[in-house]
């Protein structure tokens, strides 16, 4: 088959989330949460030989993507088809805690070469953007009904995007003639709001649009600070949590919930007195973030916002 995304920061995911020494036995049980094609679980299983994993995934038709190239690994793989924070909310009862987590918070290349969902302004989709198409509000019912202070919020908050109340208003006067049902049609409204200068930019203007209706529409930062927690529970004890972003909103997200599992005080910032008696929850083995190499970077340009986090859990 055709592979269309290559995982990111791979040889640095599987060093940090190795299953070797103790406390990992042959049969170490990991949890990919974010499948998309296979690529991490792929690598793992091929390096490690006593490895079982479980991919998590939202999208039928990128998880039929991975049963298919995972299918030489037989019984070593299973694949659950849902979102990672429901998963994590019900973890089963009878299932194994894993001993490794992964998180790959990335959008696969497959959604936008290849999904026909519109999450990218290169080629003129309908405006979806779900990556569970059968579930909630597309980008085209987001962006045809919310009132304009929301939609600049949503484009200011999850795009940073400094002209994001320029952008909303031209989108609510532009859908006062027609319904907005492209990705062609949002981009050129976009493009022509910004002023001249930043339309010839390092980006195109449209991308930070694009990538805070995406957001919005998948409820991804919610998902996130939802899950951290209900996974980092279900974690055996000495078993390694790692999680790659690639934004800013992300991964602030992830490293304040990071840093809090290293303190060893949870007491409030303005008590004086520490009287919690609270011990760290687990170890940073990531002070800083990890990044891609240069290499990596020039062969695999979407690598170079991502960065690695990863705890042990004590």
């Amino acid at each position: 088959m055709e592979i269309i995304h290559t995982p990111v920061l791979l040889q640095e995911t599987l060093d940090y989330l190795s299953p070797v020494g103790e406390p990992y036995e042959s049969d170490c049980f990991m949890i990919d949460s974010t499948l998309g094609e296979g690529g991490h679980s792929e690598a793992f299983l091929t390096r490690y030989s006593g490895l079982h994993i479980l991919g998590l995934d939202a999208d039928s038709k990128i998880q039929a993507r991975a049963r298919e190239r995972l299918a030489p690994f037989g019984d070593r793989m299973h694949f659950h088809l849902g979102w990672f924070n429901e998963f994590y909310a019900t973890y089963p009862d009878d299932m194994p805690k894993p001993d490794l987590l992964l998180f790959d918070l990335g959008i696969s290349v497959f959604h936008y070469e290849r999904s026909g969902r519109g999450f990218s302004f290169r080629y003129d989709e309908p405006l979806d953007m779900r990556l569970n198409p059968s579930a909630g509000d597309s980008a085209e019912v987001l962006v045809n009904t919310a009132n304009e202070e929301d939609l600049a919020n949503i484009i200011f908050q999850y795009g940073e995007e400094r002209y994001s109340r320029r952008i909303a208003r031209a989108i609510v006067e532009n859908r006062k003639l027609s319904r907005i049902v492209s990705t062609k049609v949002l981009a050129d409204i976009i493009y022509s709001a910004v002023p001249s200068p930043y339309r010839h930019g390092g980006i195109h203007p449209a991308t930070k649009t694009f990538q805070a209706i995406r957001i919005k529409v998948n409820g991804e930062l919610d998902r996130l600070e939802m899950v951290l927690a209900t996974a980092f529970k279900v974690l055996k004890p000495k078993g390694k949590m790692g999680v790659i972003t690639f934004h800013s909103l992300e991964d602030r997200i992830v490293k304040n919930y990071f840093r809090d599992l290293g303190k060893s005080c949870i007491c409030p910032p303005e008590q004086p007195i520490c009287n919690c008696g609270g011990k760290p929850r687990a170890e940073v083995l990531t002070r800083k973030p990890v990044g891609p190499t240069d290499t990596e970077v020039e062969d695999n340009s979407p690598s170079r916002s991502a960065k690695l986090r990863v705890v042990r859990k004590l």
